[in-house]
């Protein structure tokens, strides 16, 4: 019986799509309309607080500012400059009802057509949608803040970059910042062409780490679950790594000292320069180079191997 109602809805669906020309479109439940606003006001810092929305950032031609939405019609949003701010905010007076049952072929957006150069203040706090920001523009701080989504951040900052999200992953590349704060509870990090005068921290719950050509004052990361791959990452002072269930793996990398510590994963890698190496696994094979001159090189696994090497 069960088997026959699921062949009716099917057959039922392929005749409803069969009248809209298989169509998606033609049976979306949720409509989405295109609101622009102009901004003819200066600003110099940009807050924008979203819900569903992905965010993109998009060079403008003429020095001209434009905001595009891309919205439900129950979901409105206003754009406006006070106090040198350009402040982004959306309405939603949608009930329960219109949160049944909902289809979309789109999905809501925010487009941000603006004079490429350099800003004060970027402000993001996004429940669920991607930040899409290019290396076209700059600023003192960014700090964006997501439950949901992706951010691909190309932007440099003078002072503190930061990116906080819940669930998605952090695309980082070709930036120059102060200092640098990446947080993710559950999601990958690719972190690429890092200048970080400051310190770098990365705090990684669940999820891969790679990071590629990266110089900083000093290094950070801890983490749960997940690998955490480094390659010619160099830390003028220190490298500090913690990690619970995970492998630690590292190529041509250095710093003045290095803290390593896992509960189950190999750490192994190449350094560049001669260290004292003091190191303990309780259950793994330990292969390092013996040196005594250096810096300190304290590793520390309970379940996992120890192999390093100094090029």
């Amino acid at each position: 019986m069960g088997t026959v109602l699921i062949l009716i809805g099917i057959a039922g669906f392929c005749i409803a799509m069969t009248a809209k020309n298989w169509n998606f479109k033609n049976i979306s439940t949720v409509k989405l309309v295109t609101n622009t606003w102009d901004i003819r006001e200066d600003f110099h810092s940009i807050s924008i607080d979203s819900d569903t929305e992905t965010i993109r950032f998009v060079p403008s031609d003429h020095g001209t500012c434009r905001i595009e939405f891309l919205e439900e019609e129950k979901v409105k949003h206003t754009a406006e400059v006070k106090n040198g701010v350009l402040n982004i905010t959306s309405t939603d007076t949608r009930n329960w009802t219109d949160r049944i049952a909902v289809f979309s072929t789109e999905s809501p957006a925010i487009t941000l057509y603006l004079p490429a150069g350099g800003y004060q203040a970027l402000t993001i706090s996004e429940t669920t949608g991607d930040v899409e920001l290019p290396k076209d523009f700059s600023f003192e701080s960014i700090d964006i803040h997501a439950s949901t989504g992706d951010v691909d951040c190309y932007a440099s900052a003078s002072g503190h970059l930061q990116i906080r999200l819940n669930t998605g992953d952090i695309q980082l590349g070709q930036v120059s910042a102060k200092d640098v704060t990446l947080k993710v509870s559950t999601g990958h990090v690719d972190v690429s062409d890092l200048q970080c005068s400051g310190h770098l921290d990365l705090t990684v719950s669940t999820g891969r780490s790679e990071l590629r050509d990266i110089s900083c004052g000093s290094f950070s990361t801890d983490g749960d679950t997940g690998d955490i791959t480094m390659k010619n990452l160099i830390a003028e002072e220190r490298i500090s790594i913690e990690r619970s269930t995970g492998r630690v793996k590292f190529e041509g990398c250095d710093a003045g000292e290095l803290f390593i510590t896992t509960d189950t994963g190999d750490v192994s890698g190449s350094l560049l320069s001669d260290k004292v190496f003091i190191t303990k696994s309780d259950t793994g094979h330990v292969d390092v180079p013996k040196t005594i001159t250096g810096g300190r090189c304290e590793i520390t696994t309970d379940t996992g191997d120890i192999r390093i090497t100094v090029d």
